[in-house]
């Protein structure tokens, strides 16, 4: 049995399905009760108090581990869970990490998920790490915007970074949960294309065939709206990137290629299967 946290998110949702389709048995795990696929049990539990995870795991051989954003506050103690996951037998676990953790290793919320990292690799269980870059799905905040105004506003307009669909690294962390030979690996997960948000307002106006009007933020604006969905702290570090890629925050990696056998989507591919919200 293989549980997947944040089941009902951008990536366990598909990753849930790919486990499902691909016949394995499958816990997904959120904090809300949701639908999940036929077949599939659903658990409504928190990450954030790992203990009330024991029954979840007991019986499970594999766990993917994607962790909520106030998770990747100061003080959060998400590395209990891999403490967890081995005291009930699980044998591998597949971590959703972040490029930034490489890339800019201080940041606080970097930091944080450096320290699971190096809990994981201690642990002795089989592992893998999974490093995106910014998600594609990023977009869906300006979905309210594009449906009533035809706007999108954001920072840094003209400033890109290669972005991943999050099926992508779905993709990546079934094939880590199923394959064997991905034990111990560490993979960079971006895009196809270095993509500013004015060209993702470009390529989302295309797939609605509407024109949609681009707005800039202040950095300041950008903070106080992703304030009220994350952690501070992790508004701080994703906006360090956005506004300023070093040149590793630039690079095309070939790590997605390499796992499934095909180049990673491109963000025009994820506007078009997701412009329903954007209607």
């Amino acid at each position: 049995m293989i549980v997947v946290t944040g089941a009902t998110g951008n990536v366990g949702r598909p990753l849930t399905r790919a486990l499902a389709e691909a016949g394995r048995q499958v816990t997904a795990v959120s904090r809300h009760a949701a639908a999940v696929p036929d077949g599939v049990r659903h658990v409504a539990a928190d990450l954030a108090e790992p203990a009330g995870l024991k029954p979840v795991l007991a019986g499970a051989e594999a766990l993917f581990v994607l962790l909520p954003g106030d998770m990747h506050a100061a003080g959060a103690g998400p590395a209990s869970i891999i403490a967890e996951a081995a005291a009930g037998g699980v044998r591998r676990i597949v971590l959703l990490s972040s490029q930034g953790v490489a890339t800019r290793p201080f940041g606080p919320t970097r930091i944080a998920l450096r320290a699971v990292e190096g809990v994981l690799r201690e642990s002795g269980l089989e592992w893998a790490v999974l490093r995106p870059g910014g998600f594609a799905s990023n977009a869906l905040w300006w979905a309210e915007s594009i449906r009533t105004r035809r706007v999108v506003a954001a920072p840094f307009g003209d400033t890109g970074v290669p972005i991943i669909d999050p099926a992508d690294i779905a993709e990546v962390a079934a094939a880590c949960l199923l394959d064997d030979r991905h034990a111990g690996g560490v993979y960079e997960l971006t895009g196809p294309e270095v993509i500013t948000p004015r060209r993702q307002a470009e390529a989302i106006a295309a797939a609605l065939g509407s024109p949609v009007r681009f707005h800039d933020l202040t950095r300041d604006e950008a903070k106080a709206a992703m304030a009220r969905s994350m952690p501070a702290e992790l508004a701080e570090d994703t906006l360090d990137i956005l506004g300023s890629p070093n040149p590793a925050e630039l690079r095309l990696s070939l790590d997605v290629q390499w796992v499934l056998g095909r180049a990673p989507r491109a963000f025009s591919d994820w506007a078009a299967r997701n412009i329903a919200a954007f209607r």
